[in-house]
Formats: structure tokens, C-alpha cells, sequence
């Protein structure tokens, strides 16, 4: 055989597939749906995969992968999924109690399902079910007439029961985590992992139960019982004929008092191999995909790498690259490039990172399928020894066209080029449009805005991966060591791409109303962002390596305390360790269980916390061992070498509710309530001496916004007369003198007020409070009759999200909530919360956007030395010189209580210190 292989003719390749074809057995692929569901959904657990619409989507993902994989990899003849139906079947009918402890399925799971059907519909996959059946019964039936076919059968399952059905032509085939192999059982592995053979595997579970099914079995006996007596006595029949000689008294006594309940067991495990299924295994073929329809389906479901598996063929560009590589063609190039009065452009760099990158070359655009490409950095040696254009010459001649306000710029992220180009001295002026912007925009939910995938979505172009000129992983290059053939095709398509998609959203924002928010506020927030990022902040080293000291001590105190509390070390860090200490040895109530066992997760210990101690001091040690490392020990680690100072990224185009986000650090999630997080704040100081840092925040903006919102005249009043509006909203519902309202009356109604706004219902706020929904209920229905305008303002813009399909901000920045309709009641409500609270965290959002704006504006007009360095939700914070404190504090607070007029006064709080907490 091998030397076939090795000496065969390439001509004859056809023939040699066909004889391999013909030798080697045919091959059903049978898939346990129900089973492969739950795997999948559970698999993602902890860290559920969600959609933008709130949808969970990780069962479908999983599910659809592992499908693909074996379609991909084991190219099979034949294949069907299987799933049960809701009907009772045989079992339920020998033994009522069959399956009746099984939990609920999860509702989020339940929601996924017809996701799946119709995932394997469009993907032209059999399925199979018969009502009265379960799945491993068909299963086992299938694989028992493909054997008469001479088909091999493959049971796609980790579930042991379907061990029984091993034998020559029957295989199993249990799916591993990514990026690990498959296990593949024949006799030999079963054998080897149970240490019996497959025709034992029924007494095997007769004798020791299926706790998951509600089989009880013979109590007493386990697997290391059941497989003694099975080695010694081969079957179920021999053992029960040779009780009174089995040594082992407990096994024995059980079995003479539960012979009945394992002959039944046996019955309910055996698999069913005659289920009248009407097709034959030969007619389970996978059909041709409908791909336009796949297409659509992973684009809604925002599974990216399946949505360009299933996209449309790539269409023909008809591109024009070219590679600007002599003198000459590049003084031919800014000719041309000067007669434009508008252009796309790009750089590519060695470096994610702007600070650390260094230039490779520019690309430009300005007509669609035209585009050019300037190398100035190239590898030493290449294919067509094309040199590098000289970088001086390059820099200078685009310099001014670069810095003409009357000429306009466009790019795709160009945050990041600007930072970039900074450190070579150019800098950018008349920046019109950058597309990702754009995107983010007109599709605020989307997940993807990088160029990829907007040329996929709306061109149906499928770019030039970058890892196809670097690579990923270790092996990973740099672009400057990327021939100069590749990297210009490359590059220029990237140029083209941004220019295309400046002429579609340049239509498409007027059609939306959106071009007013996308020059007034959006784009010039873009080079705010630059300053911010590029000022970066300063931190106090040494006070984080000592707070870095300190915390470890608490965390050893906190660990002794914990094995103290549970009697005994163990890994705290362990979830499957914490549920044993928890659940087995103290005995406390499981609140909820996942697939690998009892959930720990933050909501059930604070549960748990009501009652033991041990819980609450597992939170406690979770949150300082989370913001130790999170924060403490990695600020510092993200200090520029260059600029002695951290310089935190701000994403304009993430949360859909027009919000800033910030990474590396995450300063977004710093907390402020608890001692630790604060603490955090101060390791934040200004850099320079006589210079402090200013921190001004928005009070209340949300309620303040709601209030402008809803038109609710007690609301109106309260902030008109600069009332404390918690102590005015305890008032209003509790029925008690403003001046006599409790500290806790005034908690609650403060819980309330914010809780309100996110469309928090009663469960939500009993919760929050610790009080009986039904309490809950009374307080949330007495707030409304109280502030009647909030609740109709609420009813309202439900409505008009259900007609319209979107609502708007005080500047119109839209969300879209298709899914309001939805028949799903949990994804329903999410959109109807998400209806409610959008209005008002986005306007929220565009306040502080045109403070930030207007701030800078004047601080550069006003030529002073304060500059911007963070934003933080409603909060903004300066480093200014002592010398411009007073002006600042003018300047700020007039600039951002005078960004957007309400019919209530906006009010900001201010304050000035050495370091961010002393500031807030």
C-alpha cells in the first residue's frame, strides 16, 4: 500500500480516490442533538456568549462548530442529528420516576433550540425524531441497520451508555475543547477506560444507577463495585445467581434486597435497537448549504468567522494598486495628490501600538478601485530589490497637505494614525470622516466596525487577512518585514475600501439624521481622544508596590481566616474545591448547579453570605485578589518606557449606548464604593510639581436627564429647587417630612430613582434591598404614582420602539431594538429595559462628548498649559498648573453645565487635589 502511495502517477489520482473509495468502508456520523446542546451551552457557562441584542447565542456557536468540524475533518458519507421529543416513552411507562429529578432545562438554553433547527435546516442537515422515542434509542437503531448496509457507524457522544452499542462496525466519537483531539472508543478503549467490554456496559449501569436518568440501580454499589463484581462474574444474571458468594457484605445485603430494581435498571439503560424509523441509513446525506441564507442567519447571530465562511464569493475588484517606488512616480504622485480636495488614507506600521510604532508606508485613495502605496520601510533584501522611498522627502512633502484644514482626510480608525504620525511631525487638520466612526454610528449594535468586515457586509469583498502577511502566534513578523509586492496590494486595499466606504456612509448618515452628531460631535471627539490618549497620566510607583505589599498580606490573613471558617486548606481559587466546602462539608443550600457541578459564582454567594460567614470572605477575597491584579500590579507594568506615564486607549465605537469605553487600563472600572478601589484612585497624581489634578463630574446627569425626558412636574420641581432628590423621592413614597426621612428611607428610594431608569423591576430592587418582591412592588408602584410622568414616559418609548425599531437621543443618536417584538419574553424585556434606559444614558453620553469638545477647544484658543487627561463615566479630571486652577474651574464647569439645555438646571461637582482621590 505504501508504495502505491508513494509511486502512484499524479494523473492517476482520480482512480486512486476511487479505490480508496471503494475499499474503505462508508461511514454514518449520528449525532446526539440534545446531548451536544447542553455540552455546548454549558461549556460556556461562566462566560456566556452573547449577542449585541442580549440574545445567548453560545449553544448555537458551539453546536455549529463541532457539526462543522466533523463535516470538515471526518467528511462524512452519511450523517444525521437525533433529538428526543417531549413524549413519554417505554421507560417512563416501566418506571414512573424515570428522568423525574432531572433539573428544568435552562430558559436561555430552551430559547436557543430553534436557533439550532434552523442553523441545521439551512445547512441542509438530516434530523431525525419520533415521538415516543429518545434519541440514543434511534441512534442505536440506525446503527444497528447500517451494520446490515456495511456502513460503520459513528456515535458522536461522550454519554457512557452509548458504550453498549461499541462492536466492530460501531464507534464512538467524543468531541473535545477546542484545540484538543477527539476521543475515538472502538472494544479496545472501552476496555481500556472502563475496564469492561462493550456487551457488559448494560449490567454496568444496571448495577451501579444513572443518578442523571433517575435510575437508581442497586444503592451501595458504585463503579468500582459494579466493576469488581463484572470481572468477577462477567453479567448481571451470574452475579444475581451468586449472591450468597460475593464477599462484600454491603454489595450483597444490597443486592438480595434490590434484585428487582436491577433487573428493571437493566431494562431502562438497554438501549432500543428497533425503533420503527422510516428512513434507512443510507438516505441521512447532507445536502448542499444554503449559503445566502447561512450568510444571513451567522450575520445575525454575529458569529464572524461562520459568517465569512458562508459569505457570497469574493467579488472582482477592479483595482488599480499601484507602488509608488521611484522618485519619479512619487513626484507624479503629490502632483496628483495636490489637485485632490478630498482623500482616503492609511498607514501601515510595526505596532499595534502608536507609541511604539514605527512607519512602514502610507496608502491613498481617492477614486474607488485607484489606490497608491509609499514604502519607507522594506526587508533588506527582496524579490524585485525594491528600495524604500526616502522618508524625509516623503514626511516633508505631505506634511502641509496633511496639515491644510481646507483639505479633507479620511481614514478607518484614525485615532490610532494620527497617534502615530504625531511622532513624526505631522499633524492632521480637516480629518471629514473615519468610516469606523461612521459604522458605529449607523449600526451602533454591530459588533464589528474594523475594515474586514464592513468590506465584507457591505461590498461583499473579502480583504486581505492580515495574518496572511505576518502570521500569528510566535511565528508572527513584522509589516516591515513583509515583501513590498504583498504589503502593497495590501495596503492599497485598505485605502480603497476606507474611500468606498466614505461615499456609502457619507448617503447613508443624512438618510438617518445622523450627520449633524457625526460632525459636530463624533468626529471632532476624535481629536480630543488623540489628546487625551497622548497626555496620558501619571502614577505614584511606589505607593502601588506598597499597596501591592499590603494586599498580599490581607489576602494571606484572608486565606487563613477561610480555611479557619471551612475547617481545612484548600484551593480557594477552585470552584469545584469552594462547592465541596460549601455544599457536602458545611451543608449549606445549593442555590444553583451547572453541568460540572455546583455554581460559586458571585450572585449565589452573596445569597450564601446571609447565611454563613465563609461566603462573604470568599467575595472579599475574590475582590481584593481581583483588584490587586487587575490594577495594583498591572498599572505598572503599562508605563511608558518613552513617556513615563500610562496612556489609556478610548473606544469611541463599543457600547451601543454612545458611551466611551477605555482599555489598557480599564479605567471604567475602577470602583469608587469600596475602600480598595479608592484607595486605587490615589496611586494617580499630576506629573509635574505645582501642578494638581482637577476633577469635575456631572451630579445626578441621568435623573436630571430623566426629568427633562419625562416632563414630570414633581421630578421638574425637585431639581429646579435644588432639592436633594433622594430625600425628596423618600418623601414623596414613604409620606414622611423631607427633614424626618431616615438614612435608609433615603438608600432605598435612592435605589429607586437610578434603578428605575434601567428598567429595573420588583425582583431587581428586592434584591437591591433585601425586602419581599411583593414589598418591592408597592414601593416601585408608589414611586410611579408619585412621579406619574416617568412611568408614562416609559410606557411611551416602548411604544415607539415596538413601531419604530429604534429610539433616539437628545441628539439623535439611535439604537435599533428589533428584537422588542420578539416572542422570546426574555430577550423581549432586555430590549425594553435597553428601550427605556437609552435615551438616557446616551444623551448622558453626547453631554460629556461636547463638554470634552468645547473644554479643549477653549483651552487651546485659550492657550493654557491644563490639559485633559481622563474621562470616566460622567466624570472628567485635568492636570493643571496651580497657576490656571481658578480659570480651569470657571472654564469646566461653564463648559459642561452649558452643553446641552434641559428644562432642569445641570449641575457639576468640582474638586482639586495631589492625587485623583483627593480630587473627586
Amino acid at each position: 500500500m505504501v508504495i502505491i502511495f508513494t509511486y502512484i502517477k499524479l494523473e492517476y489520482s482520480e482512480y486512486l480516490k476511487k479505490w480508496i473509495a471503494e475499499i474503505m468502508p462508508k461511514r454514518l456520523f449520528l449525532i446526539d442533538g440534545m446531548a451536544l446542546a447542553y455540552r455546548t451551552y454549558f461549556a460556556f457557562a461562566r462566560n456566556p456568549l452573547t449577542n449585541s441584542k442580549g440574545e445567548n447565542v453560545s449553544a448555537v456557536f458551539g453546536f455549529t462548530n463541532i457539526l462543522l468540524k466533523i463535516l470538515d475533518t471526518e467528511s462524512p458519507d452519511y450523517l444525521a442529528v437525533v433529538f428526543d421529543t417531549r413524549e413519554p416513552t417505554f421507560r417512563h411507562e416501566l418506571y414512573p420516576e424515570y428522568k423525574a429529578q432531572r433539573a428544568d432545562m435552562p430558559q436561555d438554553m430552551i430559547d436557543q433550540l430553534p436557533r439550532i433547527h434552523q442553523m441545521l435546516k439551512i445547512l441542509n442537515i438530516p434530523t431525525v425524531s419520533k415521538p415516543g422515542y429518545e434519541a440514543d434509542d434511534i441512534i442505536g437503531t440506525f446503527a444497528h441497520k447500517a451494520k446490515d448496509l456495511d456502513i460503520q457507524s459513528i456515535l458522536v457522544t461522550g454519554d457512557k451508555d452509548f458504550m453498549q452499542l461499541v462492536n466492530e462496525s460501531v464507534i464512538m466519537y467524543n468531541p473535545k475543547r477546542s484545540g484538543e483531539e477527539p476521543e475515538w472508543l472502538d472494544r479496545e478503549n472501552v476496555i481500556k477506560k472502563i475496564g469492561l467490554a462493550p456487551e457488559q456496559i448494560i449490567d454496568y449501569l444496571a448495577l451501579m444507577g444513572d443518578s442523571s436518568d433517575n435510575i437508581p440501580g442497586v444503592p451501595g454499589i458504585g463503579p468500582k463495585t459494579a466493576l469488581t463484581l463484572l470481572t468477577e462474574y462477567k453479567n448481571l444474571d451470574n452475579v444475581l445467581a451468586n449472591i450468597e458468594n460475593i464477599k462484600n457484605k454491603r454489595a450483597r445485603t444490597s443486592l438480595q434486597d434490590n434484585e428487582k430494581m436491577a433487573i428493571l435498571a437493566k431494562q431502562l439503560v438497554t438501549i432500543d435497537c428497533n425503533v420503527p424509523v422510516e428512513q434507512k441509513p443510507d438516505e441521512l446525506v447532507v445536502g448542499e448549504p444554503n449559503y445566502t441564507d447561512a450568510f444571513e442567519f451567522f450575520q445575525e447571530m454575529e458569529f464572524r468567522t461562520l459568517t465569512n465562511r458562508f459569505a457570497p464569493e469574493k467579488e472582482t475588484v477592479e483595482a488599480k494598486y499601484n507602488l509608488v517606488q521611484t522618485k519619479e512616480q512619487f513626484e507624479s504622485f503629490i502632483k496628483e495628490l495636490k489637485e485632490q480636495t478630498e482623500f482616503a488614507f492609511d498607514t501601515e506600521t510595526t505596532s499595534l501600538d502608536p507609541l511604539l510604532a514605527k512607519l512602514v508606508g502610507f496608502s491613498f485613495s481617492w477614486q474607488e478601485g485607484v489606490a497608491y502605496y509609499l514604502p519607507l520601510l522594506t526587508p533588506q533584501t527582496t524579490v524585485d530589490d525594491i528600495k524604500p522611498l526616502d522618508e524625509a522627502l516623503v514626511l516633508n512633502s505631505l506634511r502641509d497637505i496633511f496639515a491644510d484644514p481646507d483639505v479633507k482626510k479620511c481614514a478607518h480608525n484614525a485615532k490610532y494614525d494620527i497617534l502615530v504620525l504625531i511622532k513624526y511631525g505631522i499633524q492632521i487638520k480637516g480629518l471629514a470622516c473615519d468610516t469606523m466612526v461612521a459604522s458605529y454610528l449607523v449600526n451602533p449594535s454591530g459588533r464589528q466596525h474594523n475594515l474586514d468586515a464592513l468590506s465584507l457586509s457591505y461590498f461583499n469583498i473579502t480583504k486581505v487577512p492580515t495574518t496572511e502577511l505576518i502570521g500569528s502566534g510566535k511565528k508572527q513578523i513584522t509589516m516591515d518585514q513583509v515583501p513590498v509586492d504583498k504589503i502593497t496590494y495590501y495596503a492599497c486595499e485598505d485605502a480603497d475600501m476606507t474611500w468606498r466606504l466614505k461615499n456609502l456612509f457619507m448617503q447613508k448618515l443624512p438618510t438617518f439624521n445622523l450627520l449633524d452628531l457625526f460632525n459636530n460631535v463624533e468626529m471632532p471627539l476624535v481629536d480630543v481622544l488623540v489628546e487625551m490618549e497622548k497626555n496620558g497620566v501619571s502614577l505614584d510607583e511606589m505607593y502601588l508596590a506598597n499597596m501591592s505589599i499590603e494586599l498580599d498580606h490581607s489576602l494571606k490573613q484572608l486565606e487563613q481566616k477561610i480555611y479557619a471558617l471551612a475547617d481545612q486548606k484548600f484551593n480557594i481559587n477552585s470552584p469545584k474545591q469552594l462547592g465541596t466546602i460549601l455544599f457536602e462539608k458545611l451543608k449549606l443550600p445549593v442555590i444553583r448547579k451547572t453541568k460540572t457541578g455546583y455554581s460559586t459564582d458571585v450572585s449565589v454567594l452573596e445569597e450564601l453570605a446571609k447565611e454563613h460567614e465563609l461566603p462573604k470572605q470568599i467575595l472579599e477575597y475574590r475582590q481584593l485578589a481581583k483588584l490587586k491584579s487587575t490594577y495594583v500590579d498591572a498599572l505598572p507594568q503599562l508605563i511608558s518606557k518613552a513617556t513615563g506615564r500610562v496612556h489609556t486607549s478610548y473606544n469611541q465605537t463599543v457600547a451601543a449606548t454612545g458611551r466611551l469605553s477605555s482599555s489598557d487600563p480599564n479605567l471604567q472600572n475602577i470602583p469608587i464604593r469600596t475602600e480598595i478601589g479608592r484607595r486605587i484612585r490615589k496611586a494617580f497624581i499630576p506629573a509635574k510639581k505645582g501642578h494638581i489634578l482637577l476633577d469635575a463630574d456631572y451630579s445626578q446627569i441621568e435623573l436630571r436627564i430623566m426629568a427633562h425626558l419625562s416632563k414630570d412636574k414633581n421630578l421638574n420641581d425637585a431639581f429646579l429647587k435644588d432639592q436633594d432628590i433622594h430625600t425628596q423621592t423618600a418623601s414623596l413614597v414613604f409620606e414622611v417630612d423631607p427633614k424626618d426621612i431616615t438614612s435608609d428611607q433615603r438608600r432605598k428610594a435612592k435605589e429607586v430613582n437610578f434603578g428605575i431608569m434601567y428598567g429595573m423591576g420588583a425582583y431587581g430592587l428586592a434584591q437591591r434591598l433585601d425586602i419581599s418582591p411583593s414589598e418591592a412592588d408597592e414601593f416601585i408602584q408608589a414611586y410611579f404614582a408619585n412621579y406619574p410622568g416617568v412611568q408614562n414616559f416609559m410606557n411611551e418609548i416602548v411604544k415607539q420602539a415596538r413601531a419604530k425599531g429604534f429610539v433616539t437621543t437628545l441628539l439623535n443618536r439611535r439604537r435599533y431594538l428589533p428584537e422588542i417584538n420578539s416572542d422570546n419574553r426574555r430577550v423581549r424585556d432586555f430590549a425594553e429595559r435597553t428601550a427605556i434606559n437609552t435615551p438616557i444614558q446616551g444623551s448622558a453620553a453626547d453631554l460629556i462628548k461636547i463638554a470634552m469638545i468645547n473644554i479643549q477647544n477653549r483651552i487651546v484658543s485659550e492657550k493654557l498649559e491644563s490639559k485633559m487627561i481622563m474621562q470616566v463615566h460622567d466624570e472628567l479630571v485635568f492636570e493643571i498648573p496651580l497657576t490656571e486652577k481658578e480659570q480651569m474651574e470657571k472654564l469646566v464647569v461653564h463648559e459642561m453645565e452649558n452643553a446641552i439645555q434641559l428644562d432642569v438646571p445641570i449641575k457639576v461637582d468640582i474638586g482639586n487635589g495631589e492625587n485623583w482621590l483627593d480630587a473627586h
